[in-house]
């Protein structure tokens, strides 16, 4: 008898700690549906973009704010076009600006010419005695060994990507206090992010492949490119990315794979004073009858972008980048 009250005990305890171990697993399940909520809101409230909510990492900004002087310099040179540009927008005049086949604005027109991006001249530098080099991130190890031993504050902010872009403009316009000026140039930005963020929803967007033109062949480009943060903004698919998982920014095509991944929409860099033309592009095809395979020449979908617009990163024209590579999405 004592056995059996034994085992009916037991069985009491075990049923109690299932409801208990249930209950708790309720109760999670709850909270990570209200956690879930939460978050969905939160994401939602950040679909919207504002001068308050401009989608740029403030954390980034801060960081990027480090690498200026603490004193705001009244001597600046820059070695970028995309920061050059920048800096006119936000009324800030440098002293020096790149010597670049890439259009400068034409009010800098005087200003002191001092070089290639990559290799700025010395002594031109040194002439006009600068307290802050102003370049981008990707050549900061290039000039840093440029201006070795020059008694000369430097700082790099990124200029490869759309997004990037944004951040450094923001950078720049609260380091130097330009506020209005910054903001008059964001809000039509912001708002054309949020038009084509509603013309997306409900659609199923198309495939895309991303090429641009050296000057003796083409190279798939992934969403570290320009243009693919263009696509990625829009929130189209780059088959460089998900289906031929290139490493690089530019890599070389394997047809094989493209033909697999079979893309919609084709578009192509090319420009013949960058590298390889139109007609280039249109001879690589006829003399390659693979492409006719694909999805995108059946159905005359392949497009050869405009250089001026795609091929070089600009604070200025990326409403009309996002604006016009959106046609070959939301038609």
């Amino acid at each position: 008898m004592k056995k059996i009250y034994l085992v009916l005990l037991a069985t009491v305890f075990m049923l109690l700690a299932a409801c208990t171990s249930n209950s708790a697993d309720d109760a999670g399940k709850e909270e990570a549906k209200a956690e879930n909520k939460e978050s969905n809101k939160k994401e939602n409230a950040s679909d919207t973009y504002s001068l308050e909510n401009d989608g740029v990492d403030k954390a980034a900004v801060k960081k990027a704010l480090s690498d200026f002087p603490k004193e705001v310099p009244e001597r600046v040179i820059t070695t970028s076009v995309p920061l050059t540009e920048m800096l006119h927008l936000l009324g800030v005049t440098p002293v020096g600006v790149p010597t670049s086949t890439n259009p400068l604005p034409a009010d800098f027109d005087s200003i002191k010419k001092i070089g290639s991006p990559m290799s700025p001249d010395l002594e031109t530098v040194v002439d006009l005695k600068p307290d802050l080099l102003l370049g981008s991130e990707a050549l900061r190890s290039t000039l840093d060994k440029s201006v070795e031993g020059m008694d000369l504050a430097t700082a790099y902010l990124p200029t490869d990507s759309f997004d990037d872009l944004k951040l450094s403009f923001k950078t720049l316009g609260t380091y130097f206090n330009k506020t209005k000026e910054m903001n008059a140039v964001l809000s039509p930005l912001l708002k054309k992010e949020n038009e084509l963020a509603a013309q997306s929803k409900g659609k199923d967007l198309p495939s895309v492949m991303l090429m641009i033109g050296t000057s003796d062949s083409f190279m798939v480009m992934s969403e570290e490119s320009y243009l693919g943060s263009l696509v990625k903004k829009l929130g189209a698919d780059n088959i460089a990315t998900s289906a031929l998982k290139v490493k690089d920014t530019y890599s070389p095509i394997n047809m094989e794979d493209v033909v697999v991944a079979d893309p919609d929409l084709i578009l192509v860099l090319a420009s013949g004073d960058h590298g390889a033309s139109e007609d280039m592009f249109k001879k690589e095809v006829k003399s390659n009858s693979t492409w006719n395979k694909l999805s995108a020449f059946k159905n005359d979908n392949v497009h050869v972008l405009d250089y001026e617009t795609f091929g070089v990163t600009s604070i200025n024209n990326a409403e009309k980048a996002l604006t016009d590579i959106s046609t070959y999405f939301y038609k």
